[in-house]
Order: C-alpha cells, then sequence, then structure tokens
C-alpha cells in the first residue's frame, strides 16, 4: 500500500512536469521576428501577419491548462494506483506529447489540414485516457473512500466534456482555419449539456 502511495506521488510529480513542460513549449511556439524582420515589423503588424498562428497557440495553451486543472481533480481523490492506471496515464502524457508535435506543426506549416487533424485527435485521446484512467480507479477503488460512489459517476460524467468537444472539432479541421479555431468554443455548451444530464432524474 505505502509502495502504490509513492507511485502515485511519483506519477502525480511526473504528469505536472510534463504538462509545465508542454505550456512553455507551446509559449515558445509563437511567432517571433528576428534580424532584419524585427526592424520590419511593427508589434501590430506581427499579430496581422501571424494572426491564425496565435490564435492556434492560444487555444492550444487553453486545452492544455484545462487537461491539466483536469488531472489536478482527479489526482486529488486518488489514494494509489496501479500497474494498469499508471500505463494508461503514460499513454496520456504521450497523446500530450502529441498534440505539442502537432502544434509545432501546425505553427510550421499554416493551414495544414493535416495538422488540424492531428490537434484535434490528439486532444480526444488526452481526454479519453484520462476518462478510462479514472473508471479504473473507481472500478478499483483507487479513488478516497470519502469520495461518494454517486460524486465519482458525476465526475466520470464531467471530464467527458473535453474528449467530446475535441471530436466535434475532427470534421471542421477539413474546412478552414477559423472555423476549426471555432468550433473549440462550443466547450462551454457541451460541459453545461452533460451537467443536465448529471442531475437528470
Amino acid at each position: 500500500m505505502v509502495t502504490e502511495d509513492r507511485q502515485l506521488r511519483r506519477l502525480e510529480t511526473l504528469m505536472d512536469v510534463v504538462y509545465g513542460i508542454t505550456i512553455w513549449r507551446l509559449f515558445m511556439l509563437l511567432p517571433r521576428p528576428a534580424g532584419e524582420e524585427l526592424e520590419l515589423h511593427t508589434i501590430g503588424e506581427l499579430f496581422k501577419d501571424s494572426g491564425q498562428s496565435f490564435a492556434g497557440i492560444f487555444i492550444g495553451i487553453v486545452i492544455v491548462i484545462i487537461y491539466w486543472k483536469q488531472n489536478n481533480m482527479l489526482f486529488k481523490h486518488l489514494e494509489r494506483t496501479d500497474s494498469f492506471h499508471t500505463t494508461i496515464s503514460i499513454l496520456q502524457i504521450f497523446a500530450l506529447l502529441f498534440f505539442l508535435y502537432a502544434m509545432g506543426i501546425s505553427v510550421r506549416f499554416e493551414g495544414l489540414t493535416g495538422a488540424r487533424l492531428l490537434e484535434s485527435i490528439t486532444a480526444m485521446l488526452v481526454g479519453i485516457t484520462s476518462y478510462l484512467g479514472w473508471r479504473h480507479a473507481v472500478k478499483k477503488n483507487l479513488n478516497s473512500a470519502a469520495l461518494p460512489g454517486s460524486d465519482a459517476k458525476k465526475i466520470s460524467f464531467r471530464i467527458l466534456a473535453e474528449p467530446i468537444t475535441a471530436a466535434i472539432t475532427i470534421p471542421f479541421a477539413f474546412q478552414t482555419p477559423i472555423l476549426w479555431e471555432l468550433a473549440w468554443f462550443v466547450y462551454p455548451l457541451v460541459q453545461k449539456g452533460l451537467r443536465k444530464l448529471i442531475v437528470a432524474p
């Protein structure tokens, strides 16, 4: 039991570090002129010429922060981990890193349909692995005994909002970049819909 608890703390630390590095790397992807370009561009011109990249990266940062907060919320209710839960969590980290990779491609090749599609799929996979890890934890009683089963079920519904939103954006990846970016803003509506399902009799 002590070993499982220590493993959980190490896993939580690892995931926090990876999420932190991902947020920093996304910030570093922001367009910045250098050399002669710095003299030829004003701040306004930079935002105008690279507005799509700024918007895409901003959305990426928001997505990662949302998942990081979700991850902290879930781990707060865990008392220990096991091999399967740890494996699922590592897969979530890989999905997160692939999301970062997709963002890098999207910035380098602005407007590339495949990059937007990969971003949507990898963002969805981060959410799916998070959901699977939580469901396994509840099934195997890895969560805190102080958490009622009804609350654990509510959390299961609540954390579906992120992967559902990512799934909704997939068909929009084949449209214009602006439509794809706007599709992410259905997230509050998906959250609201899931809350209604949770409280429904």
